[in-house]
């Protein structure tokens, strides 16, 4: 599933045109990146938890060269499922 067809998901379940649930999608995707920034989890109760993680800085090898690089320490979002879209797959 892309965005474009989330967004006419959303549309056609919430029975609005495809403008509001073009701002709508973009709203929740821009309130998770924003709480991702600045609180570091944002729990989605029946969805799941995105979490900000620190990673560490390693040594990988360019794959063409096979030279060693220095990969810096920076961050990730990870996503853990919850137990109700676990449930909900599994059926």
């Amino acid at each position: 599933m892309t965005k474009a067809d989330l967004i006419e998901k959303v549309a056609k379940e919430a029975k609005i045109n495809k403008a509001e649930a073009q701002r709508s999608v973009e709203s929740v995707v821009k309130a998770i990146t924003d709480s991702l920034k600045t609180e570091g989890s944002v729990v989605v109760t029946g969805l799941g938890t995105f979490r900000v993680k620190a990673t560490k800085p390693r040594t990988a090898r360019n794959p063409r060269t096979g030279e060693a690089i220095q990969v810096p320490a920076g961050k990730r979002v990870s996503f853990k499922v919850g137990q109700a879209l676990k449930n909900a797959v599994k059926r």
